[in-house]
Parts: structure tokens; sequence; C-alpha cells
């Protein structure tokens, strides 16, 4: 039966009265904010400040569904792997004090810790290249086990003895055990359990009367409820929140997490030394730039430097973003972990920061545009294939999205979607030649390809396979917490939907093995002898990434 609308939804927006509020920029914060979530579902608070002064403070969507509680500014959201630069601001604090030291294996503050003959240090936990294995990405971390209450000493020993993912110090792969063991080396330095130091040692004395390690049983004033959803919106899935412990099990509002940072880059929290420490992106010792600090993601937003981090857990989705240059803050929060707000953040960001996000497009004829056309490498040999597709120019990184190239400026162009900017050098006497591809992406603005000889590979063969074999995919798979891969099928095609993104077709390979056309990425399942499958593995971008199966 068709559900019908007879009454258009409230808009639950809630405005601060802003000084001298300038109409045009609200309006188009407005746009971005009211584009990317419904009024009828559950929403966002969204936060910005530039120089200490709020440019943009509102709400929208509902805190509860069922009563039909609209959302404020107020609500209290769970901020999940936001949690971490807490963590890690905490250590730091003990380091300067003398009570842990970064370079010091973890079997000085955790004695009994098996490291299996290798030295882990605390800074390497910090920067996610210790090589342990995540706990979240275990197959036995189910959903059974993650509804039990665990302390932290069992949270700790439910992933200590897994064989570890490499050498430490050899690669960056996000880690949630590492940030777990850095809260258990917190309480066995300070004798105080991890929700009780960050009380006493940062939300007291700052006053964030609002942020708090999460409870189940407590009653907390403002607390957001939490949705998932598929075809439609449910409560999200339990989940203990012992589990997450100091990698994600803060809650938190847009005002208390405002205050964090500017209280964190006045130097309130750490000294300025210390956190330029914390800011400096690792470099692992093959070169690459693993483009992560101490608990901070390190980027830059068109010309500008950046330090930021996004949170995903159960029923909810949360980034906070400082624009360095510009000083500016944004703060968003979710309460569905359906729609990711990375995106959006950027974008206020770069508007609450004077940029220009979508600059006027011009056309260009297909003779120019096929001069752009090819197999472009950086000086890791990573590849970007630049094609022309029906008279859009098309650029895909090596384990990446493809994105459409909207021209703006002779040579110049915008990702469509993206604040990030590409322009095409040419180089040689008379007739010139493309050379290079300079991209200015969220990590840099001088990321430089070089044009090469070899061809455009070929696209990848379709396999065509049955309802009957592709029935037994269907299914949501959960990768980590708060993000699964929804699988479905309608006739002979298969769709796969991330938590947050949109639903894309996937194409068989093989009778288990699908690829994507719009990113560069491959999913395998693995049926048992019975023909159900229990398991799935994304392989994006260098890495496996294990999904269980969850409905």
């Amino acid at each position: 039966m068709k559900r019908i609308i007879f009454f258009a939804p409230i808009l639950f927006l809630f405005a601060a009265a802003l000084p001298a509020q300038d109409a045009a920029m609200q309006a188009k914060f407005d746009q971005l904010v009211q584009a990317q979530f419904p009024a009828d579902g559950p929403g966002a608070a969204v936060l910005i400040t530039r120089k200490g002064d709020v440019v943009y403070k509102k709400a929208i969507g509902k805190a509860s569904i069922e009563l039909d509680v609209p959302l404020s500014t107020d609500n209290v959201f769970r901020i999940g792997s936001v949690t971490k630069q807490f963590t890690s601001a905490a250590i730091l604090k003990l380091s300067e004090e003398g009570k842990v030291n970064l370079q010091s294996d973890i079997t000085t503050y955790i004695p009994d810790y098996p490291t299996q003959g290798k030295k882990i240090t605390v800074e390497q936990l910090l920067n996610h290249t210790s090589g342990i294995k995540s706990y979240t990405e275990m197959v036995e971390w189910n959903a059974m086990t993650r509804r039990k209450d665990l302390s932290p000493r069992e949270l700790v020993d439910f992933f200590k003895n897994e064989r570890m993912d490499f050498e430490p110090g050899t690669k960056y792969k996000y880690n949630n055990s590492g940030y777990i063991l850095l809260g258990y080396i917190i309480e066995r330095v300070s004798g105080k359990s991890y929700a009780a130091y960050l009380d006493e040692q940062f939300f007291k004395p700052l006053g964030m009367q609002h942020t708090y390690y999460d409870s189940s049983e407590r009653l907390i004033k403002n607390r957001a409820n939490g949705y998932s959803k598929e075809k439609e919106y449910t409560n999200t899935e339990f989940l203990s929140t012992t589990q997450p412990y100091s990698a994600g099990a803060l809650l938190s509002t847009v005002e208390d997490l405002t205050t964090w940072t500017r209280a964190l880059h006045s130097g309130k929290v750490i000294k300025p030394e210390t956190m330029q420490k914390a800011f400096k992106a690792n470099v692992l010792p093959d070169g690459t730039n693993s483009y992560y600090g101490y608990g901070w993601q390190i980027g830059a937003l068109m010309g500008s430097h950046t330090i930021e981090h996004g949170g995903a857990i159960n029923g909810f989705l949360s980034y906070l973003i400082y624009v360095k240059e510009e000083d500016v803050c944004v703060a968003v929060l979710t309460n569905c972990d359906c729609v990711s707000p990375d995106a959006l953040g950027d974008k206020l960001a770069a508007l609450a920061a004077d940029k220009d996000l979508a600059p006027t497009a011009i056309s260009v004829k297909n003779e120019v545009l096929t001069t752009y056309t090819g197999v472009y490498e950086n000086d890791k040999k990573e590849q970007r294939i630049i094609t022309l597709e029906n008279g859009v120019l098309k650029s895909q990184r090596t384990g990446s999205s493809k994105f459409t190239l909207v021209p703006y400026a002779p040579g110049q162009f915008y990702f469509e979607n993206s604040l990030s900017r590409l322009r095409f050098t040419e180089e040689g006497k008379g007739a010139k030649k493309v050379s290079k591809a300079i991209v200015g992406d969220r990590h840099t603005d001088e990321n430089v390809w070089t044009k090469t000889d070899k061809p455009i590979p070929a696209g990848k063969q379709e396999l065509q396979l049955t309802e009957a074999q592709l029935t037994p995919f269907t299914g949501e798979y959960q990768l980590a917490p708060g993000f699964t891969i929804t699988v479905t099928r309608e006739g002979t095609q298969l769709f796969c939907q991330a938590t947050g993104q949109s639903r894309f077709e996937v194409y068989a390979e093989s009778p288990t093995r699908f690829f994507l056309k719009v990113v560069d990425a491959t999913i395998e399942f693995y049926p048992d002898e019975k023909g159900a499958v229990p398991q799935m593995t994304l392989f994006q971008g260098g890495q496996e990434i294990p999904g269980t199966r969850i409905k």
C-alpha cells in the first residue's frame, strides 16, 4: 500500500540570534544542511564558528521519531571516534607530566601484554602504526559479543593474542584496539578510570557540562535517540557502551565540541609544542604520508590546513573540523548512521572560510578535452586515469571513486560535488603537450601526477549471473561499528550501499567476486557448505576489510 502524506513536514530549524547576521551566507548554510537531512527523520545539529564568533547554529530533524521531538543544538549525541582526540590529549598530558613516554614499549605500562617479540611504542598506538589487530575487524566481534559488558582488561584480553597485521611502525592502518590500549594505559598510570580522568582533567575545567562517557543506564538530559536505515528507519542495534571505551564511547554536543576545539588551539589543554607534534602527520619509512597525527587527521581545504576527525558508531555519525588559517571550526552531529556528515562539514567549513565551492563552469571542445586523457602517475607510481566519456572528463585514482571534472578556466577543473581542484600543465616548444595534472585535494594542494605513455586500461569483463545465484548474497554486513554494507538485488542486478553513501551497482567477475564501476573496489563473498553467506571482504585502496553478516 502506498503511503500518502497529507501534510508537508515541518522543517525544524532552531537558530540562535546572531549579531550582524549575513542573510545570504545563512541561506547557503541552510541550503547545504537541508539538502542532506530530512525534517521528518533523524537529522543533525550544526555549529560553525569563525575567530570565536558563532556564524551558524541550527538543528534539523527529529531527536525522537517515535515521540515526534525535534532536534535542537542542545541535544547530546554519541560522537564515536571523535573520542580518540580526547584519549590522545590525555596521553599527551600525562607525557608532559613525565608519567608516560611516547617512545616506551607498551609493556612499560602493561607488563603482561604479549607483543609477540616486537617493540610496540605508545606513539605507534597514537598514530595507528602498531600493527596490532583492530578488534572491530575480528570475526569473533559479532552481534552477540557486542552486547556484552566488558571491563577494559577484558576488552584487551579479547584481542591481545591476535596475529599482528604488520611489523610495528612500517604501515598505517586505522586501529580501534590501539586506542583501547591507550585508555587502559591512562587508567594504570593515573590510578583513575578513563571516564573519571577525562571528567577531572578536561570536562569540568573547560566547562564542558554536556560531555559524558556513554552509559545505557544513566539518565542524560537531551540525549538524542540513535537510528539506522535500510528501507526505513529503525532503532539502532544495541551496543554495550563498555566496548567502544577510549576508542569511541563519549557523548557530547556541538557546543561542547566547539569549546574543546577552541581550548585545544589556545593552549589550555596541552602545551603548544606538544600540540604541534600531535598535529604533525606521520610519514612512514617508505615515504608514505599517513595524514594522521596523534588522534587527529591532518588535511587541507582549498589552500588552508585542517585538523579534523570523524566518528561512526551505532546510530550516530559525527564530524569535527578546524581550519587553521581562517580559525574556522565546524561541528556536525547526526543521530542516524545512514548519512555521513563529512562532505557537508567540509563544504560548511569552506563557506565559512570564504572559499568558492563551485566556480562557474565553462564550455570546452572535445578535441581539447581529449588532450588531457591518459594515464598519470605520481612519485609512488600510483595511477590516476583521465578519460573522456560522452563529452565529460572523468578522473579515477587507484582505489578511489570516479569523479566528473568540471572546467571553470582554461586547463583548470573542479571535481563535481567535491572541493578538490585539478589543473593541467603543458611542456614543449611549439605544439605543447599536456605533461602534468596537479591536484589540490583534502590532503595537499600540490599533488603532482605526470602523464605517461601507458594505455588506458580496458574495463573488467562482466559475468552474467541468475537471480538464484545472486539472492544468497543479499543482506547486511558489518565492517566496523556503525559502518555496514547493505546488499540488495533487483532482477539480475546486485547493489551495494555503504553507511552514509549512495547505492551503487556491482558487477560479477566470478560467481562470488564483484566489482564497482564508480570506485576502484571489489567485494568477495564467502558462501559456506550449505550455501549461506556469513562473510564478505571489501578490497579497496590496498586494504582488505572483512565484513560479517548481521542480517
